[in-house]
């Protein structure tokens, strides 16, 4: 991959550090890739991968790895289920048992093993217990990196024990310069990037999708709601009824923390504040088999009675 035609700034800077400093030998064997998600860390991180193993080197390498067949290279993530209907949503201990015994063999190409787990911030107990056991006993020419967009998720054993690569969010200017060479009117990548927060990763995707049209529909139903102009149980039906429900609780979310932005008033910021970590849990109750509709329900009542005395 090249860095200078495919990466943004943000992540050539990343990527240009921790080559120079892999070259030099001032990494370690356990690299942790952390920061807010849709900043490209995975994109770094394979593209240093490639380097590690020799793809500017060697075409038969870069082949392999594009075919995603290379031997020495290993990247653990989501599995489906034993029924095969869904993916899972924990890397479990037998998939990190796997990694280790493959990291225990001599690489095939060259002197070096790349190992890529990601989200490392999904990996459950037992397996990281394991992966610890892994990190632990390093052997030469093994490199183990973890890509967490919450690492304060995994154990302070696992983090103590990894070199932190920081990815963080770029100067505003760069952000809405970078929107703007995608492609994209100025006028809509400064909306996106400030309903963002600046994050220039989240304002791509909803430039590239509908999410600001969402975002749009959300903030007009909260404002109805709040009016007492649309009613609860209807809005909380169209909300469950499509595949963007998450989505529509995550903008829901975000509105709620906006506003108590514009508040100096300590006791409504606290419900707010409140009625943000409900939407939260929401979203979270969407992946188990609680009825969406029930549960968005409550959310949207819980609005419109903390937006009323605030």
């Amino acid at each position: 991959m090249s860095a200078g035609a495919a990466f943004a700034p943000w992540q050539t800077r990343i990527h240009e550090q921790v080559r120079g400093a892999l070259d030099g030998g001032r990494l370690g064997h356990a690299l942790l890739f952390c920061g807010p998600g849709r900043l490209g860390k995975r994109a770094v991180a394979d593209a240093l991968a490639a380097h590690v193993l020799g793809a500017g080197r060697d075409a038969r390498v870069a082949q392999l790895l594009a075919a995603g067949t290379h031997p020495d290279f290993h990247h653990v993530s989501f599995v489906p289920t034993k029924d095969g209907t869904k993916l899972r949503t924990e890397i479990v201990i037998e998939q990190i048992r796997e990694l280790s015994s493959k990291l225990s063999l001599t690489p095939q190409y060259g002197s070096a093993q790349v190992a890529i787990v990601d989200p490392a911030d999904a990996v459950n107990v037992p397996a990281c217990n394991a992966l610890l056991k892994t990190l632990e006993e390093p052997q030469p020419g093994r490199h183990l990196w973890l890509i967490a967009s919450n690492p304060a998720r995994l154990p302070a054993t696992i983090r103590s024990r990894c070199q932190r690569i920081e990815f963080r969010l770029p100067p505003r200017d760069e952000a809405l310069a970078w929107l703007v060479a995608r492609g994209h009117r100025e006028s809509d990548a400064v909306e996106a990037l400030d309903a963002a927060r600046g994050h220039p990763g989240l304002a791509a995707e909803w430039l590239a999708g509908d999410g600001m049209a969402l975002r749009r529909e959300v903030a007009k139903d909260l404002a109805g709601l709040a009016k007492g102009e649309l009613p609860v149980v209807a809005t909380a039906q169209r909300w469950a009824g499509g595949d963007d429900a998450a989505e529509r609780i995550a903008h829901a979310a975000d509105l709620a923390l906006a506003r108590a932005s514009g508040l100096t008033d300590v006791a409504g910021i606290g419900k707010l504040a409140a009625w943000f970590d409900a939407a939260n849990r929401t979203r979270d109750l969407l992946r188990t088999t609680v009825r969406a509709d029930l549960a968005i329900t409550e959310l949207l009542l819980a609005w419109r009675g903390t937006v009323a005395r605030t």
